[in-house]
């Protein structure tokens, strides 16, 4: 078996499954925020009680960072109601807003406190959930009425997916990052070339990589199809979580003769800056051939490049330089934020760097990358055209219906924002 097979069959309570089986698994855990939050609470309520309570107090994760920073009512409703589902359930773990509680985008908190472990399932309200398969675990999104079910049962009724394996050989340039691979690997199968199939990178390419970069490459999966994105446990995974959980989990790796839907094997060194057009995450080009195009904002934040490796990287680009355009920065967590303000890139702390290059920095959330209420940081609004380190492109997905969304690394956007036109970041590096 594979990985995803063998931690779906341990879950099952089987000895082994196989692509098309439908098995109930036992769930670790269950993450929901404030958009979908007060959908699976009441469907929850409707459906075992209004004074039910979740199978286990411990296992359900709420992280709002959607809708924060925001006057908007229905986006501050939303925050009451988790909360007072949260106080009414005395759930362990509800990272509050305004409070010292408050973390941010919920798949970069999620790894941040410990909540993401090798050989567990993990099921979450969004589709993005899946970047927590760099942890080695089966992590996929779900809706708000199989949430609901988990939050009464601690169980789901699971379809095996097939998987695609990419195998990257050799070692990755330094201009290369997580976002680079994941539009490679998308550009090669399509937008829908992994529906419902898992999309495992292995290779010594993907271990070089930290796990910021790891998760950046998860994350995407789904803009493909994927039912989840993974990578196996390793050293540096065991590393990272050494003071974050006390929980024991086990580490599955795939068989030499575990069977797959297709195989891609490349050549890491051989891979170039990339950059996604509008209006698909796979329409995929290298950024090289694109720097005719002019753009009127840069975007460096969110799940998929606001973690504290994608900002030391754009920091080394724009140290000693000026952009020439509007740029946000936007941190993923308050942890990163803090990064921010005290980790330094060539002997100067980033939040400088940042700041003397003009750029904004702003408040730890999920910013601007949904589009959000009118008065969300960095949210287009006319015909603006933005180059971007978040996970999607289609028409309105930063706000206007008219801009237009180029998705690359943290090192092309900040290339991209001194030069006012996108930019292959070789020429800063």
């Amino acid at each position: 078996m594979n990985i995803i097979e063998k931690i779906i069959a341990n879950k099952a309570g089987k000895t082994s499954v196989q692509p098309g089986d439908n098995v109930w698994v036992d769930v670790d855990t269950l993450l929901t925020h404030d958009v979908c939050g007060p959908g699976s609470s009441s469907i929850f309520k409707r459906e075992f009680g209004e004074d039910a309570k979740v199978w286990d107090r411990e296992r359900v994760v709420i992280i709002p960072d959607h809708y924060i920073f925001t006057t908007d009512k229905h986006a501050n409703r939303n925050l009451d109601i988790v909360k007072d589902f949260a106080r009414e359930q005395d759930l362990k773990y509800f990272y509050e807003p305004f409070t010292d509680d408050y973390k941010g985008v919920c798949h970069v908190a999620l790894a941040e406190e410990g909540h993401t472990r090798p050989g567990e399932i993990l099921f979450g309200t969004d589709s993005h959930t899946c970047t927590a398969g760099a942890f080695g675990q089966f992590a996929s999104g779900i809706g708000n009425t199989d949430a609901a079910f988990i939050m009464g049962t601690g169980k789901l009724w699971v379809k095996v997916p097939e998987s695609i394996r990419f195998t990257y050989r050799n070692s990755f340039p330094d201009y290369i990052m997580g976002k680079d691979v994941i539009l490679h690997a998308i550009g090669h199968i399509g937008f829908d070339g992994a529906t419902y199939r898992c999309m495992e990178f292995e290779g010594g390419a993907i271990k070089e990589f930290n796990i910021d970069e790891r998760m950046t490459i998860c994350n995407m999966a789904v803009e493909a199809g994927g039912k989840c994105g993974i990578i196996e446990a390793d050293d540096k995974v065991v590393d990272f979580l050494k003071g974050k959980t006390d929980k024991k989990y086990e580490i599955f790796k795939s068989d030499e003769d575990a069977a797959y839907h297709s195989e891609y094997t490349f050549n890491g060194e051989e891979i170039e800056p990339l950059v996604a057009k509008p209006y698909s995450p796979s329409n995929v080009e290298k950024a090289s051939k694109l720097e005719d195009i002019k753009i009127d904002r840069s975007y460096i934040g969110s799940c998929t490049g606001g973690k504290t490796t994608d900002f030391i990287a754009a920091a080394k680009i724009l140290r000693g330089q000026k952009v020439a355009v509007e740029t946000f920065i936007i941190p993923a967590t308050t942890q990163v934020k803090k990064d921010i303000e005290t980790i330094e890139v060539a002997g100067k702390k980033m939040i400088d760097i940042f700041t003397e290059a003009g750029c904004y920095v702003g408040k730890p959330s999920c910013g601007a990358c949904l589009g959000g209420p009118s008065d969300t940081v960095g949210r287009t609004k006319g015909n603006e055209v933005v180059i971007s380190t978040t996970n999607r492109n289609f028409p309105g997905r930063m706000g206007s219906m008219e801009s237009q969304v180029y998705l690359a690394s943290p090192l092309t956007a900040a290339a991209s924002a001194i030069r006012g036109y996108i930019t292959d970041p070789r020429r800063y590096m």
